[in-house]
Formats: C-alpha cells, sequence, structure tokens
C-alpha cells in the first residue's frame, strides 16, 4: 500500500525553499517595520515597496497564510498587519528584533546551501575560503561592518535563550560572570539586568569591544558589566564563579571543544558553574532536526565543527573534572546545560 498522506510531506519539504524566500524576500523589503503598529492595504503596500501589482496578492496572502501577516477584510480594501510575533520579532523597532539573522540567511546562508553535496563528498567548508583564501570568521572581522551585522544577527538568534536563562536560573547567588564569546554583551546585559548583585565580564575578539561597549552603555550597565578583549582560543579566561559560552562550542572541532572546556574549568573556582547554551541534539539522534541542519551549517562553514547531545557534553565535562548537571530548557530546542565544578 501506497502511504499517500506522506507524499505531501515529502513534497512540501522539497519545496521548503518556497516558504523561505516569501518571508526572506518580506524582510529584504523591510516589511514588517512599515507595518509597524498599524495597517495597511494591498495597494498602499505595493506603493510604499514600489511591488509590480501580478505579484502582490499571491505575496501577501502567502504570508497570511503562513501566519506571519493578518488581514482584516477581503479584497482590495483588505487590510494587512503584522501578526504578533511578527510585530515582536520582525519589526526593526521592536527591542526584541530577530531578523538580523534572516537578513544573515537571505545574504549569505542560502548561496551556501547550494555547496551541500560538495560539502558531504568532500567534509571540507564550503564558505569564502574558497574564493578569498579566508575563512568566514577572517573575512568577517576584517570589515566593521560585516562584524556589526554579524554580531547584530547572532544577538537577535540568541536574545530569548539570554532572556529566558535570566529568568530560570537563580543567580542571586553569586557575584562574578564571565561569557566567552559575549559578541555584543547580550547575555551579560540580560543577567545583570534580572541581578543587582551580580558583576559581569564580557569576553570577545577587540573587533567586537567597541560593539559591545556601546551596547552596554546603550543598557545603562556600563558601571556593572566590563567589556575585555582577548582570544578565548589562545588567552586564559577570566576568571569568575560562573563561565558561561552561548552558542559557541559547537563552532569548533572535538579537539578544540574540549580545550575550551578544559580553559573554563581552570578558570572556575572549586565550587564554580560551566553553563553551555546550545541547540542541543536528542541523545538518540531521532528528534532535532533543528539541531542535525545546524549542525550541517558548521560542515559548510567549517568542516569538522559539529553540534552535540546533552549526553556528549557530560562526558567531555566529566573527564575534565565537572561533578554533576541540571539542564534548563530553553527556546524550541535550546537548552542550558549547568556543569558544576
Amino acid at each position: 500500500m501506497i502511504a499517500r498522506n506522506g507524499l505531501r510531506k515529502i513534497i512540501d519539504t522539497g519545496f521548503a525553499f518556497q516558504q523561505a524566500k516569501v518571508l526572506l524576500a518580506a524582510l529584504e523589503f523591510d516589511m514588517f517595520t512599515i507595518l509597524d503598529k498599524g495597517g495597511m492595504t494591498g495597494e498602499q503596500i505595493r506603493e510604499k515597496l514600489k511591488l509590480h501589482p501580478r505579484g502582490l496578492w499571491d505575496f501577501l496572502d502567502c504570508l497570511l497564510c503562513l501566519g506571519i501577516l493578518k488581514r482584516d477584510g477581503v479584497g482590495v480594501k483588505a487590510i494587512y498587519s503584522n501578526s504578533e510575533e511578527a510585530e515582536l520579532y520582525l519589526n526593526k523597532k521592536s527591542p526584541y528584533y530577530a531578523g538580523g539573522i534572516l537578513e544573515l540567511a537571505n545574504s549569505r546562508l542560502y548561496n551556501l546551501w547550494d555547496n551541500l553535496t560538495d560539502a558531504l563528498k568532500n567534509g571540507k567548508p564550503q564558505n569564502e575560503i574558497l574564493y578569498k583564501g579566508k575563512t568566514y570568521y577572517e573575512n568577517i572581522y576584517s570589515d566593521p561592518k560585516l562584524t556589526e551585522d554579524f554580531a547584530n544577527a547572532m544577538a537577535g538568534a540568541s536574545g530569548e535563550n539570554y532572556r529566558l536563562l535570566s529568568k530560570k536560573f537563580d543567580f542571586s547567588r553569586y557575584n562574578s560572570l564571565c561569557d566567552i564569546g559575549g559578541s555584543t554583551a547580550l547575555l551579560s546585559i540580560c543577567v545583570a539586568k534580572e541581578y543587582d548583585n551580580i558583576i559581569c565580564t564580557s569576553f570577545d575578539l577587540d573587533a567586537m569591544e567597541t560593539i559591545a561597549k556601546k551596547n552596554v552603555i546603550r543598557h545603562r550597565l556600563d558601571e556593572r558589566i566590563k567589556i575585555v578583549s582577548g582570544n578565548f582560543l589562545n588567552d586564559p579566561l577570566p576568571k569568575a564563579e560562573i563561565i558561561t559560552m552561548g552558542m559557541i562550542l559547537h563552532n569548533w572541532n572535538l579537539e578544540t571543544k574540549k580545550n575550551l572546556i578544559t580553559a573554563v574549568y581552570e578558570a572556575l573556582p572549586s565550587d564554580g558553574v560551566f553553563i553551555v547554551i546550545e541547540m542541543m541534539i536528542d541523545d538518540e539522534r531521532r528528534e532535532c532536526c533543528a539541531g542535525f541542519l545546524q549542525s550541517l551549517n558548521m560542515l559548510l562553514e567549517f568542516g569538522e565543527a559539529f553540534d552535540f547531545s546533552i549526553q556528549e557534553l557530560k562526558s567531555w565535562c566529566n573527564k575534565i573534572g565537572f561533578k554533576r548537571y541540571d539542564v534548563i530548557n530553553l527556546n524550541g530546542p535550546f537548552s542550558a546545560v549547568i556543569a558544576y565544578k
């Protein structure tokens, strides 16, 4: 018997790029910011964005079907507005704007994934190193505009996880925190806003220092968050009672992962805490499709880098000396693993 009900799922998966491009095109047009806290007719949107009438209604109503836009009425007089989620996460005027990571997907990752078959055959990075002779990070950090765009994209992707962590983990018992690879200092900002007792350090490359300082000053936390420059692959890590890594470990091969965990262990006091925020793959490798996709993205970017399960992380930490663990569920497939020294 043919599993006819499964055919639609197979076809929809193969054509998922169409849905993605509709959303990414709307983001490229800055449609969700244009619809800030109000609605417009299709014709008003067409005039504002200078669109051709042929695709207008299909485009808008597809966004409606995807749950990204709302529509009041039918026909040419209907009013289109942002869904609650689009208003919160795709409107650039929102403090929770997360569209930067989607902008990166549209401008860069979409084309990068054209090379997946090559990566699966040769196991090598398929990014800028093929035609510029530079790694992805070398290319980004050589250009201040690319650096800031990248930092803001990562902040948008991680912000909800950091806000949830700051509410779900009790930081009140600790006086110091260091976020390794702190980028815009967003994790430190989220924790410092929730807890007056803690002094935070955001540790990252020189290229991130100005961006992080500007962000900390904007939140009026410059007396409680220090920005320290350094290379966590080579330099000793700043000491703190809590050391965090948000979306850092998956960027590296196994040897580097273990070296970083060892460096954290050595920088912590005897009762210190290591917090790892990642998109954790389920232990039986059956459910977390997002984690597998991100791990394939690491293949495309870095070759040997990969995502991992909670159990794998615990096994590495056990061998280095960590004693016990807690797990906090965050946004979607993301979790925070709390390793106690």
